[in-house]
């Protein structure tokens, strides 16, 4: 690699951008929310629920089917995780989590499409469609 002007120029531009995505909307959505959610006790309780009953559950899942209450300590689990996931501070940030990598997403796959039609982006997002579809599998996230 050579150090030189256009280098120097590439990374001012590349802080432009990080600038940019920090000043957006969608970034500052997504820190509010963010905060909401690591501020709130009723989260700070039901994680610390699905921590202890994810990890009573991996005690015994490698036995399976043949430790005791299996299936009751797996369903436990389940339902902490499912009493999380629907709490409402944490459903805005998941929310908001994903529009922001969809963002970055879309600012990665336009700044590889202007290299090249050929470079292969990684979304993230399984559902994060491209226009070139040569490579016949998921090559483009």
């Amino acid at each position: 690699m050579i150090i030189d002007e256009a280098l120097f120029s590439l990374e001012d531009q590349a802080f432009h951008l990080i600038d940019c995505i920090k000043n957006s909307q969608v970034f500052t959505h997504y820190v509010a929310t963010k905060k909401q959610m690591d501020n709130c006790p009723e989260v700070k309780q039901l994680k610390q629920t699905f921590l202890r009953e994810k990890e009573r559950f991996e005690r015994v899942a490698d036995y399976g089917k043949f430790a005791p209450d299996y299936l009751e300590k797996q369903r436990t689990a389940r339902r902490a995780k499912r009493a999380l996931d629907f709490n409402e501070k944490v459903a805005q940030f998941r929310l908001a989590e994903t529009d922001l990598q969809t963002l970055l997403d879309e600012i990665s796959q336009r700044l590889a499409q202007t290299v090249s039609p050929e470079i292969k982006v990684d979304a993230g997002n399984p559902f994060f469609e491209t226009g070139n579809h040569h490579c016949k599998g998921n090559c483009h996230g």
